[in-house]
């Protein structure tokens, strides 16, 4: 398989064209579908950081503990 670079490289100016002159409405929705489409590769799973534990009162010195 061999491939054209020129036509290649002409397409990727074509596109980035086309894109810059779409309005910022559109842009916006395709960048929250390219977000939805991330989160859905890559599982989606939000991991929640559990709070640092407050530590323990220490019993005061000589208390017997």
């Amino acid at each position: 398989m061999t491939f054209d670079f020129e036509k290649v490289w002409e397409d990727k100016r074509e596109m980035r064209r086309k894109l810059a002159a779409l309005p910022i409405a559109e842009k916006l929705r395709m960048l929250d579908a390219m977000r939805e489409r991330a989160l859905v590769l890559r599982g989606a799973t939000i991991i929640s950081v559990p709070k640092a534990k407050e530590p323990s009162p220490e019993p005061p010195p000589g208390s017997g503990s």
